[in-house]
């Protein structure tokens, strides 16, 4: 079993398990409000599944694309949670999630919001014979006139956690490498350093 933390949409988290499914999933939509829930919400799917870390075998993490601090929270809940209960953090694509949960057939593009009048897209030939998205270009940023067209398109505004879940396990199963955590802003962070002023002598 694997618990599945994302917050590049939303906040949710999820009890998985590759061959029985989503055992349990919580979610909050409001994009602002990650920090407040995610510990909730990890809490009450445990309690929904009725088990404990012990039962665990990894924790898979959404990496985005999302907005920085989205991505930051729902990333320290779960490995603050992978290293306080010994298990291996697992990094998934968030649109991967949103891909497989699709069923895909074909050429698909998937996109999310990324603010300020553009979108995350990437894009996709179907799943794999191990039920995997096989992506074949992304993630990226673009104005929503410059994304790629394909036969079809997935604009989504949420993602299952369970879903994201889903793709590592069966990734774990296949004994497949994950992606490392490290989030995918795909843009600069809003702050940045000011470089300091040469002094003259």
């Amino acid at each position: 079993m694997l618990l599945a933390i994302d917050s590049s949409a939303g906040t949710g988290a999820a009890v998985v398990d590759a061959a029985r499914g989503v055992l349990a999933e919580r979610s909050v939509a409001d994009p602002l409000r990650h920090a407040e829930v995610v510990g909730e919400l990890i809490a009450g799917v445990l309690a929904d599944a009725g088990v404990t870390a012990a039962d665990l075998e990894a924790v898979a993490i959404g990496v985005g694309p999302g907005p920085f601090t989205g991505l930051r929270v729902g990333m320290a809940a779960g490995r603050t949670f992978a290293l306080a209960a010994g298990l291996p953090a697992l990094g998934v694509v968030s649109h991967d999630a949103i891909a497989a949960a699709a069923g895909l057939d074909g050429d698909v593009v998937v996109t999310t919001d990324a603010r300020r009048r553009e979108l995350y897209w990437s894009r996709y030939a179907g799943l794999d014979g191990d039920g995997l998205p096989v992506r074949v270009d992304g993630p990226a940023l673009a104005k929503p006139d410059a994304v790629p067209v394909a036969e079809s398109r997935i604009d989504a505004t949420s993602l299952s956690a369970g879903w994201l879940g889903l793709v590592a396990a069966r990734a774990l199963r296949a004994d497949r490498p994950v992606v490392p955590i490290e989030p995918l802003y795909l843009r600069s962070p809003d702050v940045t350093l000011s470089v300091p002023k040469k002094v003259s002598g």
